[in-house]
């Protein structure tokens, strides 16, 4: 899993991105610091996946990761080439979703690239460029499947949802709010390359005033929440401040920090979240003495596809999952394998079976 960090310059994007990855991208108070994407990996965590390597103790432990991509801030006229666009789009381009940072504290010390505090105005600026350049991109493929229309007459539905999605843009409307409502229109939102059709989440960076004080209490925050209940998009509350000054503390230490705030997660675990949540993601489990490692899969995946994540071979050679859900091994049999099968727990699940978040998984195949 791939997300991109934007958001105009001075907003908290790269501070935010160096607490969460320790990545060290250069962070200044001074519009396009970050001219190359800076890139950082970060392991999911999973106390289930601890839980495990605490009865297996095994010799390798495999978290799932997300990479994250610090994208240089953006300024109006990117899509015509102004600041970075070019490589600010097409840096976009190639993440899985977006995580827009958007700037709702107030601050004399740091500069606005555009003077004032106005996270509904940022979002519309980067929105819009990100909206013209899906016009460009949804015209020339309206004008492709137009001839295609005079000697294949199975176009007609792409033709008109191409001319109802460049009317949606042009509101000033992203594509991923549009009303899909047959196959080739998913289709077609899904060959088009889209950029404001990715999965977005608005990261509202606070003061850490505004976190103590109860982020309800911000006018700024409320504004974003309700946009993006409109926009389909998930948001998150975090303070680029508090999160610097949680990533070099040790665990116990961190987790008092939060309790003062209010807090249960840190900013990077809550981002994880609705991560997975955006982009409808669940892990299942492998678990023995040589490795304990979770796996990212889609909801919906069934076992042979998800034992491909693994390999190939498990996928074409696919015999039988051999499955007990995490709670069950737990709670039911003390983290015991011989003790579940004692009870019954482990199921034996074939090709049809849709895999659940939490799964323990041995795959039997042969090829």
């Amino acid at each position: 899993m791939k997300l991109g960090f934007v958001g105009l310059p001075n907003v908290g994007k790269s501070t935010l991105f160096n607490a969460i990855t320790n990545a060290g991208a250069g962070a200044a108070n001074y519009p396009f610091c970050t001219i190359e994407p800076n890139v950082g990996m970060v392991s999911v965590p999973d106390e289930r996946l601890e839980k495990l390597a605490e009865i297996y103790n095994p010799d390798k432990f495999t978290p799932a990761t997300i990479e994250f991509v610090d994208i240089a801030g953006l300024v109006k006229g990117a899509s015509k080439g102004e600041g970075l666009g070019n490589k600010f789009l097409s840096n976009i381009r190639e993440v899985d979703a977006v995580v827009h940072v958007v700037r709702c504290f107030e601050s004399n010390d740091i500069i606005h690239v555009e003077g004032s505090v106005d996270p509904i105005r940022d979002i519309e600026t980067i929105n819009l460029e990100l909206i013209f350049s899906d016009i460009e991109i949804a015209t020339r493929r309206l004008d492709k499947a137009s001839k295609a229309l005079k000697g294949d007459k199975s176009m007609q539905t792409e033709v008109d949802f191409l001319k109802r999605l460049i009317a949606h843009l042009d509101e000033g409307q992203p594509a991923r709010s549009i009303e899909i409502t047959n196959d080739t229109e998913q289709m077609v939102i899904d060959t088009t390359s889209l950029l404001s059709a990715k999965p977005i989440i608005y990261a509202c960076n606070l003061s850490e005033e505004d976190f103590k004080g109860g982020i309800d209490n911000c006018a700024n925050y409320q504004k974003v929440k309700e946009l993006a209940a409109r926009e389909k998009a998930e948001i998150l509350p975090i303070c680029a401040a508090l999160e610097e000054q949680l990533a070099d503390m040790p665990q116990e230490e961190k987790m008092m920090f939060l309790e003062d705030l209010g807090l249960e997660r840190s900013g990077l675990d809550r981002m994880i979240k609705s991560c997975y949540s955006l982009l409808g993601l669940i892990s299942y489990l492998t678990a023995g003495k040589p490795e304990v490692r979770a796996w990212t899969i889609k909801k919906g995946t069934k076992a042979p596809q998800a034992a491909g994540k693994i390999h190939s071979d498990f996928e074409r050679g696919f015999i039988r999952a051999e499955v007990i859900a995490f709670d069950d091994f737990i709670n039911k049999c003390d983290g015991n394998m011989v003790k579940a099968k004692e009870l019954g727990l482990i199921r034996s699940e074939g090709k049809e079976y849709v895999m659940h978040d939490g799964d323990i998984v041995l795959f039997r195949f042969n090829v």
